[in-house]
């Protein structure tokens, strides 16, 4: 058995817009509805909803059946949680709150066997089968995507020496908590928030590099990828369900006689 191709980072590497959820339901089920969508990947979050490995587990299980590939973001840059994830089948992260090359290289080191890095060797594991998959060793490295995560201003300023670091697969900004650090708490969609992403986002195109974000429009997600972004989650399952409930209730209540 071979390892399977991870039709998401090739789909970066080669230019080709991929587009994106974020999964914060921590369910198997919603899961299993956003895989058969047509997204093509799907972020399942452990910084900012209760998952843990267990719950993940289970997602990328209920996943398996559709196309969309789970990238997945852990609550640190933490080589324990990287080690154990990867061992039950992650085949890509977005590490979260990376400030400056040191700590981008520290990422990518988790997920590397050593001399490259620390990773924990364990011979049968989901990840390979269970020992099955007889050239995992060789090729893991190939097909996992390493993301990192800018959030700050400093860090911002930091994106050329982040990009250029070995191993990082694609630099994704999040806008939130870089509106936060410019005083602008809770309006991730400010113009100045955009303008300094976007000075930014030319610095890893100028790499080579791919770029992300998160934005909760459709139509931001189309202007991003016109612009040269290639990773855009538009929008999250908790946003669909929460407005979507909003919206039936407000709709019934409007055409009640009394």
């Amino acid at each position: 058995m071979k390892l399977a191709r991870n039709t998401f980072k090739a789909a970066i590497a080669g230019g080709k817009p991929q587009i994106g959820l974020w999964n914060s339901l921590c369910s198997n089920f919603a899961a299993d509805v956003v895989s058969s969508t047509g997204f093509d990947w799907a972020l399942l979050d452990m910084e900012h909803s209760p998952n843990d490995e267990r719950t993940v587990l289970g997602q990328m299980q209920a996943m398996q059946q559709g196309d969309t590939v789970p990238i997945i973001r852990p609550p640190w840059n933490d080589f324990v949680m990287i080690k154990r994830l990867l061992d039950i089948g992650a085949c890509g992260f977005l590490f979260p709150m990376i400030q400056n090359a040191e700590e981008a290289a520290s990422a990518v080191a988790a997920t590397r066997y050593p001399p490259r890095g620390i990773r924990g060797v364990s011979m049968a594991q989901r990840g390979n089968k269970f020992g099955r998959v007889t050239d995992y060793f060789e090729r893991f490295e190939d097909e996992l995507a390493v993301l990192v995560q800018i959030e700050t201003r400093d860090a911002l300023s930091r994106t050329a020496e982040i990009t250029a670091v070995d191993g990082v697969d694609g630099v994704f900004f999040g806008p939130a908590d870089i509106a936060a650090d410019m005083g602008l708490l809770g309006q991730a969609a400010h113009p100045d928030v955009w303008a300094a992403i976007g000075e930014a986002a030319k610095v890893v195109h100028a790499a080579g590099k791919p770029t992300g974000t998160l934005v909760q429009s459709a139509d931001k997600a189309v202007e991003l990828f016109n612009d040269g972004f290639s990773f855009v989650a538009c929008g999250s399952d908790l946003g669909l369900l929460a407005r979507g409930a909003d919206a039936l209730l407000a709709n019934v209540k409007s055409g009640l006689s009394t």
